[in-house]
């Protein structure tokens, strides 16, 4: 249709209103509309969208699930913290095309970060933003406001020369090629092609022989070097004639350096890199709290996006607290506040959607429930007999934290008479806590869940088929650590509040990290952080605590280290511990590792270069261009925690430099993130957030590279990117 797709936006089961849906003529903007005033409700771009799933994945669809059939139903959800638009098409036919149609234009593998395409698509997006009249073209005053919109403060002369210099038809206004030649003349990186002539003996292209002196010299790639400088050419060169003769052009050695292999980040580390035959506790796993919130923990919406967001990001330890709800059926939420509800039935069919993307277990609380379709003791028969299961064999498993009657050997080799071990995990609050918790955990790599009955407090109320459930994961109280040596299991887990982890780091920093060596511990936030926010993940990691229990849906350099430790090993949300962390005798104490025996300092030399197109601050001012300089942070053992800034570039947020060298020296290497930030300056308050990016220090490339810069939320802002130089010496 000439006005658009007519479809259903539905908020709640009563709201539903009829809207004209258009993609517009430059495939990255969308468009819907009233059919009744035929007014322009809202507008949003393709590159905000996440995904789009098909059929009834939204609690509003799901509603309507009698009404309107799955195949007519479709969700778009955004990045951040937007909220979902949930769409109901007029036929299956037309809820395919949108569905088809938007996933081929979102998908990265259809556009990458280097294809020309793309760098197409940000000249067609900046031209048509300063192109004010709509007239296809652009003359030098819409030419100076682009400028601005580009975070660019330039010198009108210099603007006019580029102006001019691209008017090739000498018309005064740019329009097509004229203004792709504007644009090049404006991104042209003189730092990349300075590096460039220095390896070219005649400064027009990189010989084969002279891009394996580059990647030997300066990236330090020192095995099958010649063949990668082939596969570089054939992937990044963008002449047919060059890459015949087997050159590498300027062009070619750009879009190399920003591509992944031109990345910090390690691509090997990209994919599974770790030894999975571990067992569990030699793990760090990706852990979140109170997972079905999704805003604060009061009086916040409880939400299977929360579920849903956490498990892609992924986690593998989820929450589930339950709760008796109208007609037995039970509900989820947090207790004794105004959150609000979502059937459990509902929490369990996301997980059934979700929890194995990537295949290693989930963890939660308590027991196995065999493969991801398996309950109770239907799935025990493919439990490993082991009392200390490894990573690999718990694979597709859901484990489910919780109280337990008796001992897991009961539960393998038959029903025992001990008595039911539901005695509180800990005194007071953190007690009260445990009690009323229903932890789903997740390892795809399998997943955890933890079910501890959340009313019921005397020892005849936990039913056995119940504690059946429960078999690496059982909950236990925390009662020092010579009691923990004495009588506790590998199948055994205590969780522990922020305040008495760190406590137990402070006093007795090395019986922890034992302690973890050989048994799992989850720590969770304080009761009073009812706002979601978050505690320091770090020093829990220090200690070799295995599930440190974040709120995902607050943003912050808290989750900026979670992404950041578990963005590696194929983002399957298990880090496997240095091997110091792995041994029941090791001397190691994160309180002081001036005493640590480790392999030696390391240094790591970062040499800030430039910025490339980096962000406005949300909220700024028309016309108001930002001040950036870059931080970089040291996340690890307290003697390693330290932090170095660039000076500030006054007014360019387009192509600033900074050419400045920061130094840090690394106790503790195996246990430190790296995190860089761009922020705004302001002389008069507090600097404006730009952009961030954090890694393992263990993960990162030396040499030339670029850090493609994520949001707050931890979503990637393309094209903005930092250029540095990285050293790493002994």
């Amino acid at each position: 249709m000439q006005q658009g797709t007519l479809m259903r936006k539905v908020k709640s089961k009563s709201w539903k209103k009829q809207r004209y849906f258009k993609l517009q003529d430059d495939c990255m903007t969308i468009w819907y509309q009233s059919k009744r005033t035929g007014k322009i409700e809202s507008a949003f771009s393709i590159s905000d969208v996440e995904t789009v799933r098909e059929g009834h994945q939204s609690e509003v669809l799901q509603s309507l699930a009698e009404e309107f059939p799955p195949e007519r139903c479709f969700t778009i959800v955004f990045y951040g913290r937007r909220g979902n638009l949930d769409l109901i098409a007029g036929s299956a036919e037309e809820a395919q095309c949108w569905v088809q149609g938007l996933r081929q234009l979102i998908d990265p593998r259809s556009f990458p970060l280097t294809s020309p395409l793309v760098s197409c698509t940000w000249i067609r997006d900046w031209f048509q933003k300063a192109d004010k009249n709509k007239d296809g073209r652009m003359n030098f005053k819409e030419v100076q406001n682009l400028l601005k919109m580009m975070n660019v403060d330039m010198n009108e002369d210099h603007a006019l020369r580029l102006f001019q210099a691209a008017d090739k038809s000498e018309s005064g206004s740019l329009e097509g090629e004229e203004f792709v030649l504007f644009y090049k003349a404006l991104t042209q990186r003189e730092e990349v092609l300075s590096l460039f002539q220095d390896f070219s003996e005649d400064g027009k292209k990189l010989t084969l022989l002279e891009l394996v002196d580059f990647l030997r010299q300066e990236q330090l790639e020192d095995e099958g070097t010649e063949e990668l400088a082939m596969e570089l050419i054939d992937k990044y060169e963008p002449s047919e004639s060059a890459r015949a003769r087997h050159v590498l052009s300027a062009d070619g050695f750009l879009m190399y350096l920003c591509s992944p292999e031109g990345s910090i980040f390690n691509p090997r580390h990209q994919a599974l890199w770790q030894d999975m035959s571990q067992p569990l506790c030699h793990y760090f796993i990706s852990s979140s709290h109170n997972t079905y919130l999704i805003e604060d923990q009061i009086r916040g919406q409880s939400s299977i996006e929360g579920y849903i967001r956490a498990l892609k990001r992924g986690c593998r330890c989820l929450e589930v607290d339950c709760w008796d709800g109208p007609n037995g059926e039970p509900m989820v939420y947090h207790g004794h506040t105004f959150t609000s509800k979502i059937p459990f039935r509902e929490v369990v069919s996301t997980l059934e959607k979700y929890a194995f993307k990537v295949g290693y277990p989930s963890l939660g609380a308590g027991g196995v429930l065999g493969d991801s379709k398996s309950q109770g003791g239907e799935g025990h028969h493919k439990v490993s007999t082991s009392l200390c299961p490894t990573l690999q064999e718990l694979k597709h498993k859901i484990l489910l934290k919780g109280k337990k009657i008796g001992r897991l050997e009961d539960t393998l080799n038959g029903p025992g008479d001990e008595a039911p071990d539901v005695s509180d995990d800990d005194n007071g609050a953190e007690a009260e806590e445990e009690r009323r918790r229903a932890k789903v955990s997740g390892l795809s790599w399998g997943l955890a869940m933890s079910t501890d009955p959340a009313l019921q407090k005397d020892k005849e109320s936990l039913a056995q088929a119940l504690s059946d459930c429960v078999i690496y994961c059982k909950s236990v109280s925390f009662r020092g650590f010579q009691e923990a040596r004495s009588h506790s299991r590998p199948s055994e887990i205590s969780s522990l509040a922020e305040s008495k982890a760190r406590k137990l780091i402070r006093d007795a920093g090395n019986e922890f990290v034992r302690h973890n060596a050989c048994q799992l511990t989850r720590i969770y936030p304080s009761g009073m952080r009812t706002d979601s926010s978050n505690y320091n993940p770090q020093e829990m990691w220090n200690a070799g605590c295995q599930i440190v229990a974040l709120n995902f849906q607050t943003a912050g350099t808290e989750m900026d280290l979670c992404d950041g430790l578990f963005s590696q090993n194929g983002r399957c949300g298990y880090v496997l511990k240095p091997p110091f962390m792995r041994d029941e005798e090791t001397f190691f104490n994160p309180s002081d590792s001036s005493s640590w025996e480790g392999p030696g300092p390391i240094t790591l030399t970062i040499q800030v270069i430039s910025g490339q197109q980096l962000p406005k601050v949300a909220n700024s001012k028309d016309g108001a261009i930002i001040d950036p300089l870059v931080r970089v942070e040291i996340h690890g053992v307290p003697a390693d925690q330290a932090h170095q800034e660039t000076k500030y570039i006054e007014n360019n947020g387009f192509n600033p430099h900074w050419d400045e060298t920061l130094q840090f020296q690394l106790r503790v290497p195996e246990l430190a993130l790296v995190r860089f930030v761009v922020e705004d300056y302001d002389k008069t308050s507090r600097n404006d957030f730009v952009g961030q990016f954090t890694l393992a220090f263990a993960n990162i490339k030396p040499g030339y590279r670029h850090i493609h810069l994520l949001s707050k939320d931890g979503t990637s802002i393309p094209p903005s990117s930092l250029f540095v130089h990285i050293r790493i010496t002994e």
